[in-house]
């Protein structure tokens, strides 16, 4: 079969080479899955750069998610047969023809959704439903802040909590973007590369107005946000740190990162009633894998009817990827950017 792998850190057309893999096996609770397309993350744009702790040790085939036919099934699989069509969450493997997953992390697609769309599902989606539906609740008028709202977690992110009836405050890098979150329904679109947002929300709606904020940006980003946070019900949800792309890896950029999200005093969120969560979906992958599934089966019905719309931000062949990389990494996607193999 053939593989993208990750042969050294750097810049996205001198860090990949197509080469030839046996096809993998799948363990007893598996199933390898013959691949159409694999979906792209920020964390893929972070594994490239050197910059994510989770990145196994190169040459790697990273990527998280592929859709494809049921190739070959482990053992105990009972759920699955072989040509069923499915979208899979990876453990990472993702950029290859053939990849294995966990049965629990994946779900049975229709023969007629496209592949970029079924892509959105297994990451970013199922990011989204687990902070937003089950590590917290929306409410009805709730007043939510979403960073990097354009993107493919932002955007189901904002289709969450305006099905919740939240009023959103979305930040995104451009006015492209902006009127891509106007039609996503967002109140309050907020341009980071010309406002601050701190100031922006407190101007509109004044201070600790914001009920839940999703932060993948990390940094100073959070240490900003915890100031709007209402007292009572106020809570982060951090999922990432997107600031640290681009930068040169070392401690130095390490510690700033670390200080940049400020101290957060435990005594603090007690008497303010307020909070800060952490999510990191390859943990919930590794320990709690029911969740995941539960989040994906949830998430995939959601679609099917209609309640949440992926985005197709972008659609690039296999022998573009170098390019799909930029265009990801260099902030210009906007929902999901998926790569088939032809």
């Amino acid at each position: 079969m053939r593989a993208v792998v990750l042969t050294k850190f750097g810049k996205a057309d001198q860090a990949f080479e197509i080469q030839e893999r046996e096809i993998p096996k799948p363990k007893d609770h598996e199933i390898c899955v013959k691949a159409e397309a694999f979906g792209l993350n920020f964390a893929d744009v972070m594994a490239r750069q050197g910059l994510y702790n989770d990145c196994p040790p190169l040459p790697a085939i990273i990527g998280y998610e592929v859709v494809g036919r049921v190739h070959e099934v482990g053992k105990d699989v009972v759920d699955f047969k072989v040509g069923q069509r499915v979208v899979s969450l990876t453990r990472f493997g993702g950029y290859a023809e053939y990849a294995v997953a966990d049965t629990r992390a994946t779900v049975l697609i229709s023969e007629d959704m496209d592949y970029c769309l079924a892509t959105a599902i297994a990451t970013q989606y199922s990011t989204a439903y687990y902070c937003a539906c089950y590590t917290t609740q929306l409410h009805k008028g709730d007043h939510v802040l979403i960073h990097a709202a354009a993107g493919g977690v932002g955007t189901a992110l904002v289709q969450l909590a305006k099905n919740s009836g939240c009023i959103v405050y979305g930040t995104a890098s451009s006015e492209k973007k902006l009127d891509y979150l106007r039609g996503l329904g967002v109140d309050h679109p907020i341009n980071y590369m010309t406002s601050d947002f701190e100031e922006y929300i407190i101007r509109k709606s004044g201070k600790n107005c914001i009920d839940v904020a999703f932060d993948s940006v990390g940094g100073r980003s959070v240490k900003k946000t915890r100031r709007l946070l209402s007292e009572g019900t106020g809570r982060i949800i951090c999922y990432g740190a997107a600031v640290r792309s681009g930068k040169r890896k070392g401690i130095l950029g390490d510690l700033k990162l670390v200080f940049g999200f400020g101290f957060i005093p435990t005594v603090e969120l007690l008497l303010k009633s307020q909070g800060v969560t952490g999510v990191n979906m390859l943990q919930v992958a590794d320990n709690r894998p029911e969740a995941l599934k539960f989040c994906m089966q949830e998430v995939s019905q959601l679609v099917i009817n209609g309640k949440l719309k992926p985005t197709v931000g972008g659609v690039f062949s296999i022998n573009e990827l170098a390019k799909a990389h930029d265009f990801l990494g260099n902030r210009h996607s906007i929902g999901k950017v998926a790569v088939y193999w032809d």
